[in-house]
């Protein structure tokens, strides 16, 4: 797998937790937005990592 396609999958990936975060925080469901924090903070690193300016496609700004 080259950066391209690593970078592809994890903005997939960063986006479809975001909008799970989301959901789950209108819910108030704390625990699975919780987990899923830990997945977006892991996310973000990579793409930080990797280059990728994330500040269009960052909703929760935490």
């Amino acid at each position: 797998m080259d950066n391209g396609e690593i970078i592809k999958d994890a903005i997939e990936n960063f986006v479809k937790v975001q909008g799970h975060m989301l959901s789950a925080k209108e819910e108030n469901a704390v625990k699975t937005y919780a987990r899923l924090k830990d997945d977006y903070l892991s996310l973000k690193v990579l793409l930080n990592s990797l280059g990728v300016n994330l500040t269009e496609i960052d909703k929760i700004k935490e």
